[in-house]
């Protein structure tokens, strides 16, 4: 596989800087050097975006639609080789990857569909009243309109879902913004092959030149370039809470400052009623813990209950399954040095005791599954305890009775998801705690576990800081198109003057909120 087959977007041929593929598993280099852009490239994908906004900005939903579409089937296209070559860049099984790259064009789909039909505009109209008193009211129509250039940073973990054509990409093109991806070094080949899928598209489906750009190079110089760069008008993240939070004060800081959606993980607490210390709760856990080497954003990596005899037992059990785990090779070779540590640091802690740990490996960069507890009262007087280890371990944390759960609870910061195991009859006996972790989550899971994130429009993934740096955005769904565009209104127009969204005896097939009752034209 040489260059030429994978760059997606023309950059530097000066052989000053490259980025490079490494298989995980083997730590060995893999074909094909990827040009890292420099000042100037930068500065002219964001200028080509810019340009090509405002053609794009005013695209009709059905030719986005068939954008999308279109990106679906050229990703579709590029068959086994993308396949082999996303599993070589990550460790991750090929059926993991097929999967990943079913949902990937599923979103892409979907937010086809949403544009094409197009209530997502909100498109509202209050007709002008001429005799009202005391003072007459005038005509104001408001919608949705795209913001601009949008950066996109690709994820480490979800190469193709979350990565150049994933959700914050989708969400943001079907919106009517230009997007720049900042490829993952990780997964450069990957990145390259997807990109040309969507350039390919652009060019079949007549999209302006500059519409999706894809930069490889190093974060401190490409990624704060773009969000420094003042024609870029947003971004969306995915990754560490000290990447995201860098970023985030960059776009805040900026004269001009922009929207800056980082969804940065979280611990994802489950809390176990009585009833759920059950081999069945054991088996469930054990999946989700170890899914992917917990390499998810919603890995259940905090485990809170009352202690008990059942509590103690079930605790042996699930350290049981997750000893027998065969420790799975991760994502790269830093996030593996990471874990590693990060988890040595929590062993050698004395309040912590281990309750189970998978065998070492003697593949290269693999995660060993990990189970340890504490008291309640160790966990609350240490902010460390509740922190994100990303990797497959969890912390069960072993609580003297309710009000202990509760002030347990109480101490966790903002995280993505909250999931209570029981049966009915206990929920109102926990009554306390679920208001808690209410406050605290963007998705709470009754009898079920955190990973396996739906993509539909109710999904809600995000959640109050700093699982993520706005709280009232979803990264996953329909709803996630929300973050890429802003409201308008129109105050006294010409009919012929205004959007066609918004004019009277409009074409498009639009529903739309008139005098306060909806309507379909």
């Amino acid at each position: 596989m040489d260059e030429s087959n994978l760059i997606g977007f023309k950059t530097s041929s000066n052989g000053d800087s490259f980025t490079i593929g490494m298989n995980p598993s083997t730590n060995e280099a893999l074909p094909g050097k990827f040009s890292d852009a420099n000042e100037d490239e930068l500065n002219f994908a964001v200028d080509q975006a810019s340009k090509s906004f405002e053609i794009f900005k005013s695209t009709p939903g059905k030719a986005k639609a068939e954008f999308l579409n279109r990106v679906a089937d050229e990703i579709l296209a590029l068959g086994d080789q993308l396949i082999s070559r996303c599993c070589d860049e990550s460790g991750l099984p090929e059926v993991r990857i097929v999967g990943e790259r079913g949902r990937t064009i599923a979103q892409l789909q979907m937010f086809a569909k949403l544009v094409e039909e197009g209530s997502w505009l909100e498109a509202t109209i209050d007709t002008q009243q001429v005799d009202r008193e005391p003072v007459p009211k005038p005509d104001i129509r408001r919608m949705l309109t795209p913001l601009g250039p949008v950066v996109v940073f690709a994820a480490s973990n979800f190469p193709l879902a979350f990565s150049v054509a994933g959700g914050d990409t989708a969400s943001a093109l079907a919106g009517g913004n230009p997007v720049i991806v900042k490829a993952h070094r990780s997964h450069p080949g990957t990145s390259a092959l997807i990109g040309s899928a969507i350039v390919e598209a652009a060019q079949k489906t007549g999209m302006p030149d500059g519409i999706f750009s894809l930069l490889h190079g190093k974060g401190s110089i490409v990624g704060q370039g773009l969000i420094k760069h003042p024609k870029v008008k947003a971004a969306g993240f995915t990754g560490s809470q000290k990447a995201g939070m860098l970023l985030y004060g960059l776009a805040n800081q900026r004269k001009e400052p922009i929207p800056f959606f980082a969804e940065m993980g979280s611990v994802n607490p489950v809390l176990l009623l009585p009833s759920s210390l059950n081999n069945k709760t054991v088996e469930m856990l054990t999946g989700s813990i170890t899914m992917g080497v917990g390499q998810f954003c919603t890995n259940p990596g905090l485990i809170i209950s009352v202690d008990s005899d059942d509590l103690e037992k079930f605790i042996s059990e699930l350290g049981n399954e997750l000893s027998n785990i065969e420790s799975g090779v991760m994502l790269n070779e830093q996030i593996c040095n990471s874990y590693n540590n990060e988890i040595e640091n929590l062993l050698v802690r004395e309040e912590i005791t281990i309750d189970g740990r998978a065998e070492k490996s003697k593949n290269l960069n693999s995660g060993r599954a990990i189970l340890a507890s504490i008291s309640g009262k160790s966990f609350i007087n240490n902010f460390n305890f509740s922190e994100e280890i990303f990797g497959p371990s969890s912390l069960i944390v072993r609580c003297h009775n309710q009000k202990e759960l509760d002030d347990v609870l109480k101490t966790l910061v903002g995280q993505l998801t909250g999931s209570v195991i029981g049966n009915d009859s206990e929920l109102s006996l926990y009554e306390s705690s679920i208001k808690i972790m209410e406050k605290k989550v963007g998705r709470i899971i009754f009898n079920g576990v955190p990973t396996g994130v739906e993509v539909c429009p109710s999904m809600q993934h995000g959640g109050p800081y700093p699982a993520s740096s706005d709280s009232r955005f979803t990264s996953v769904g329909t709803a996630a198109i929300k973050r890429f565009v802003r409201p308008i209104s129109y105050q006294s127009w010409p009919n012929d003057k205004l959007p066609n969204e918004l004019q009277d005896g409009n074409p498009l097939n639009i529903w739309r909120l008139v005098d306060g009752e909806l309507t379909q034209d």
